[in-house]
């Protein structure tokens, strides 16, 4: 069944922790949130923190059961699903009973509402109040959706000693499976790219699949970063029979979390593209599905199912928010980082949440302390920063790896090793050690640096929930690591729900000083990653790198001109020409170097 969004805006993923229990937080009042699906020991660890809470009995499922890691999940979902249904009734029981509980609701929507717009009618009316009102509810309201997220690089082969178990017991098969098999009827979020053993796995549950009556139980959100990339997943899953019912743009950089840089390619410019190409998209991927689902012998849908645009990345203004929705015709439009300053929507530690509100501009950086290799955006004077330097300066570099979700690099065990575990950077720094003598003392610093600065992001990230709820922390201190996109620089009080809502939706500002547009800020980022990207390079240059980079810099001018055409067009962005003149003279400073091979 398809519910119109009582909200034009939803909260992406964070972190682990971050919006590990955010729809039992939200939901009630129509927001949509997703949960990770990587730390099935935080989401155990929940789930009897919520039982107890709600007094609803619980079993521990330990790791000696057969299918731990999925039935953990989707006793979890399960659990938060009841629990959100529980806080919904008596929700909508206390909007009916209570005139100053719903206008305070009524304040929390967009005034583009057609169900504010129904609320204020009977309001006005005032004959037969409470039973109007309750019909009205029953008909009209309903609660976020639980969405889950599964980051497809993070799909780890896991073992019984040196028996490797079948693929679908794979960390992201494990917990697809945990998704499946739960109650919920909600979507699970894709990120990180293409995992095409995955995305084969869908092809096992039915509810991936419509119905009699044209319905998706649950539905498959793909986040992109551009439309090449939506249409190659998208027709990949399509010839399998199954629907991508949103794909999630996110911005490359100016995001939370890790940071997949397009090649040069600026929101505007992509959103714009989805918005000229939605026709082709759904098409495409329609005929695809039809012609699998006939060679499947099962239910296909004569119409093209319903597909959903959506964006986020950056966004920190009302303007801003009605400008995407208005220009590029989303369906939603993603507000993550500034929700972590809101404790009724999210799960940090009070010491952390306490750092984001002092952070300035330059305390947010795009660092190297992920295992993947990727960028990852994070905060300077985090306890996990602490705590892994205090090791590094007593010789002990590199985490215990208690969990093992990033144990992805198999140099040195077929098992798979976490390049931020003491166990392979002890292998590294010794190897380095081994090559003292012919390497400078720069050289050998920097090169030390490297393999030590990566962080344990599987406990650092899930720490805050632990901390939050007083819930013990076992094994070696990591402290917490947060990821917040740097439009969180702007952002410096803890506020109430209503208030955030009000920030979103009406104008009424709780940003503390005047900072770029989205576009502004993004194009700035890119132009630093591009001049990062040149000088980090020593040595010759391939041809391969010398085409890259020239696509990547004409893209970025093509960006620019895309901006200049559109800010003229609007009074939103009027007034920041000026920065477009100039991010364009410092890009064409960044000169590209000339090879002896072109």
């Amino acid at each position: 069944m398809t519910n119109k969004n009582l909200h034009t805006f939803h909260i992406p993923v964070m972190g682990l922790a971050y919006t590990i229990d955010s729809p039992i937080r939200v939901a009630q009042y129509g927001i949509s949130s997703v949960i990770a699906l990587a730390d099935d020991d935080l989401i155990e660890k929940m789930r009897n923190f919520y039982s107890t809470k709600f007094n609803i009995p619980y079993e521990e499922i330990t790791q000696k059961f057969h299918d731990y890691r999925a039935e953990r999940i989707t006793s979890y979902l399960n659990l938060v699903d009841k629990i959100v249904k529980e806080k919904f009734e008596n929700f909508k029981t206390e909007l009916a009973e209570s005139k100053t509980a719903l206008e305070n609701f009524m304040s929390m929507l967009p005034n583009t509402s057609d169900i504010k717009k129904g609320f204020q009618n009977l309001l006005d009316d005032g004959i037969a109040f409470k039973e109007n009102i309750q019909n009205y509810i029953e008909s009209h309201l309903f609660p976020g959706e639980i969405d889950v997220n599964i980051m497809t690089k993070l799909d780890k082969d896991n073992f019984i000693k040196n028996e490797q178990l079948p693929i679908e017991f794979n960390d992201a098969h494990a917990a697809l499976r945990g998704f499946a098999k739960s109650n919920l009827e909600s979507s699970i979020v894709l990120s990180a790219g293409m995992n095409p053993r995955l995305f084969g796995y869908f092809e096992n549950f039915k509810d991936f699949f419509p119905n009699e009556n044209d319905e998706l139980k649950k539905k498959i959100i793909l986040k992109v970063s551009d439309f090449r990339s939506a249409m190659i997943q998208g027709n990949f899953l399509a010839k399998k029979g199954l629907w991508v019912s949103e794909y999630r743009i996110e911005s490359g950089l100016n995001c939370g979390g890790h940071a997949f840089a397009t090649d040069g390619l600026l929101l505007g410019t992509i959103l714009e593209e989805f918005k000229q190409k939605k026709e082709q998209l759904i098409q495409s991927a329609h005929e695809l599905m039809i012609k699998a689902l006939r060679a499947k012998n099962q239910h296909f849908p004569k119409n093209p199912l319903e597909l959903k645009i959506t964006v986020q990345g950056g966004v920190g203004t009302a303007a801003e928010h009605e400008f995407l929705l208005d220009k590029y015709n989303v369906d939603s439009v993603g507000w993550g980082s500034p929700f972590l300053l809101v404790p009724e929507a999210t799960s940090v530690d009070q010491e952390t949440r306490n750092l984001l509100m002092k952070a300035k501009e330059d305390d947010f950086y795009l660092s190297n302390i992920s295992p993947l290799g990727i960028p990852f955006n994070t905060l300077k004077g985090t306890t996990n920063e602490f705590l892994k330097q205090k090791r590094i300066h007593e010789n002990k570099a590199g985490s215990s790896c208690p969990k093992k979700f990033l144990a992805l690099s198999k140099e040195y065990d077929p098992h798979g090793i976490c390049t931020a575990s003491k166990k392979y950077q002890d292998i590294k720094l010794e190897e380095l050690e081994a090559k003292k003598d012919s390497l400078s003392i720069d050289e050998f610093e920097k090169s030390k640096i490297k393999i030590t600065e990566k962080s344990c992001l599987c406990v650092g990230l899930a720490n805050a929930s632990y901390l939050e709820n007083d819930i013990k922390v076992k094994g070696q201190a990591q402290g917490v690591v947060i990821c917040p996109g740097p439009n969180l620089a702007y952002f410096d009080q803890e506020v109430s729900l209503k208030d955030m809502i009000h920030h979103i939706y009406h104008g009424k500002s709780i940003i503390r000083t005047e900072r770029p547009n989205l576009f502004i800020k993004e194009l700035k980022m890119y132009i630093e990653y591009f001049r990062n990207e040149i000088q980090s390079v020593s040595g010759e240059f391939t041809t391969a790198q010398l085409k890259k980079w020239n696509s990547f810099k004409s893209n970025l001018l093509d960006g620019i001109e895309y901006y200049k055409n559109l800010f003229e067009s609007t009074t939103v962005f009027k007034g920041d020409l000026n920065q477009l003149d100039s991010c364009k003279s410092e890009l064409v400073g960044i000169k590209i170097p000339v090879s002896e091979l072109v």
